[in-house]
């Protein structure tokens, strides 16, 4: 099957795996002829072509298996000799090498993550002046042929078990600050086994789009939000461009077609929210959820994959809900090869126990790392908060602060029932986007018994720190300050390596992924109305009292973030954050 110039996507089958003499697609004139060999694949067929790159199916000689491999090729390149790609002209060479360089950055980036709904590179590399990038042999239809070929619109339990692990695949990708950019219901394989799976981020595209004015940026308009567009002031690329481009996914399914463009909605704005056209088959809670993550403006749409898991109240305990769920519900109408959009199950239970261990890694994929929303702020993230101090006893969450001009939306849905995690998720969707806080670690993975690794903090702002980890066992515990280590203030643009010599920081058990969290507050913090117990060492939330007052608060701000305490009138509440997991193992 071959595809129009400005189609890049990864060519995957739909269907049955075609044998290595049927089923590919013919390929044009800059194919690489069957039985071509680049290092250890042979090239079995062409599975699709477009604008920018040909995908070929492959048989990997060396491990026996199929496999899909992508070449960089653009349109206004040619076959100097049979394998070898040249520019056709002097005019393209720029933009060859950044479509080269751009190609090349994304199967590095796409090479380091593991997730599940995320394409797997297994390796690429250079050679015949161009590249090349191998990948599983993906099976399944496209989300929008899933949908095309239901008789009726899916039910919330329905999406929200296709949302799951596509927010965990974007928190994955988004704690390295990048940006999938590209997300429409055609770039969305439902795979066999019913997992979604993102495709490609097209980088060489929109590299090569920026350089040559031959090439104009190309978007899935309606599934793409106003920053996309141009530069705005105030209107930079984020998190919450994917969390827009995935909602309006959510608004295919439920209402049949996308959004309004985004330059349609610049000044009268033709948006109808869901929320007053749907109330009847969905939740308003969920409705609400979508309707404010498609707001125009950056600022007014949810800022992380966190807070969108809030608003949708996808806290882990309700994504293994939504993954049962789905488990059990009808099959969608969809090709042959397709099944339901049924995310993995849920992890089971771990033995208890207690867990001292310093934590995962910033800056590398980390396994288990869908399941924890990190707050990602780069210096490109829209300011949703003054810059001047707040008059507030504390800043109120991201997700609950009304904002003029964003849609009108229904109430936001209660306080999920209790979770560590949860708890975690809320401090960082309620953390101010000006305040930049950034966490560097030396490993992903500590094996059970020996000591933790090291670890290293930086702020945009002065502050106080503080620590949280939620074991592997579901211990949620405050690690610093603690009894023995106090001073925990931090300088603008300074660094503080933690644990200090004095902690006694240990992997312990049992294996599984630790969950962290760095707050960097304006003011001290009290914890004490949060129900924190001290001890000799470390501070805990006790399980069964942590219930308990998250299921009786009613208060605006996260219960665990604790409160604002200084001597001042006027004590400032604001804070920034991050978050990062490690893996303990055997």
């Amino acid at each position: 099957m071959s595809h129009p110039p400005d189609d890049d996507r990864t060519m995957l089958s739909s269907g049955a795996m075609p044998g290595p003499a049927t089923g590919l697609a013919q390929g044009g004139e800059h194919a690489l002829p069957k039985g071509t060999r680049l290092s250890e694949f042979e090239i079995t067929g062409v599975l699709g072509e477009g604008g920018f790159g040909i995908v070929y199916c492959a048989h990997d000689t060396s491990l026996e298996r199929q496999v899909a491999l992508k070449e960089y090729m653009p349109s206004f390149a040619w076959r100097s000799t049979q394998a070898h790609v040249s520019v056709k002209s002097n005019e393209n060479a720029d933009s060859f090498e950044a479509g080269l360089r751009s190609f090349i950055n994304e199967a590095r980036m796409l090479a380091q993550f593991d997730h599940p709904s995320l394409v797997k590179v297994y390796r690429f590399w250079e050679a015949n002046g161009t590249a090349y990038m191998v990948m599983p042999y993906y099976r399944g239809p496209t989300l929008k042929q899933v949908l095309r070929e239901r008789p009726t619109p899916p039910d919330e339990a329905w999406l929200k078990a296709l949302l799951a692990p596509l927010l965990d695949a974007l928190d994955v990708i988004h704690q390295q600050h990048c940006y999938h950019r590209d997300i429409a219901p055609d770039n969305i394989l439902m795979l066999d086994e019913g997992r979604p799976l993102l495709l490609d981020f097209g980088a060489a595209r929109r590299a090569i789009s920026g350089m040559n004015q031959a090439f104009t940026v190309i978007l899935k308009q309606n599934y793409a939000p106003i920053e996309q567009y141009a530069e705005m002031p105030g209107m930079s690329q984020g998190a919450w461009t994917d969390l827009y481009a995935l909602a309006s996914v959510v608004h295919f399914a439920i209402a049949g077609t996308a959004p309004p463009q985004a330059v349609s909605r610049m000044l009268s704005d033709p948006y109808v929210p869901l929320a007053s056209r749907f109330a009847d088959r969905y939740s308003p809670a969920f409705l609400a959820a979508i309707d404010r993550a498609l707001a125009f403006r950056p600022e007014h749409r949810p800022q992380s994959v966190g807070a969108m898991r809030t608003l949708l109240g996808l806290d882990p305990a309700a994504a293994a809900a939504a993954r049962a769920s789905s488990a059990t519900a009808a099959a969608p109408a969809a090709p042959a090869a397709a099944s339901a959009a049924a995310p993995p199950q849920a992890e089971e239970g771990r033995t208890p126990g207690r867990t001292l261990l310093v934590a995962g890694a910033a800056g590398i994929a980390l396994a288990g790392a869908g399941l924890f929303a990190w707050m990602n702020r780069d210096s490109a993230a829209p300011a949703v908060q003054s810059s001047a101090p707040s008059s507030a006893p504390s800043s109120a969450p991201a997700i609950d602060a009304p904002v003029a001009g964003a849609p009108a939306v229904a109430a936001p849905p209660a306080a999920p029932a209790y979770s560590p995690v949860a708890a975690l998720d809320a401090i960082l969707a309620a953390a101010s986007p000006e305040r930049k806080v950034t966490v560097q670690v030396d490993s992903a993975r500590v094996q059970i018994g020996h000591r933790g690794a090291s670890f290293s903090i930086r702020s945009s702002h002065a502050g106080y720190v503080y620590l949280y980890m939620v074991g592997t066992a579901g211990d949620f515990q405050l690690l610093f300050p603690n009894a023995i280590d106090k001073l925990n203030v931090i300088n603008p643009g300074g660094v503080l390596n933690l644990p200090r010599s004095r902690w006694k920081f240990n992997a312990a058990g049992p294996a599984g992924v630790d969950h962290f969290l760095v707050m960097v507050s304006e003011s001290p913090r009290d914890f004490r109305s949060a129900g924190l117990e001290t001890s000799e060492l470390f501070s805990d939330f006790p399980a069964a009292r942590a219930a308990t007052l998250q299921r009786e608060y009613t208060g605006a701000t996260p219960l665990f973030a604790g409160i604002p305490s200084c001597s001042r009138p006027l004590c400032p509440g604001t804070y920034g954050a991050a978050g990062f997991t490690v893996e303990e193992y055997e």
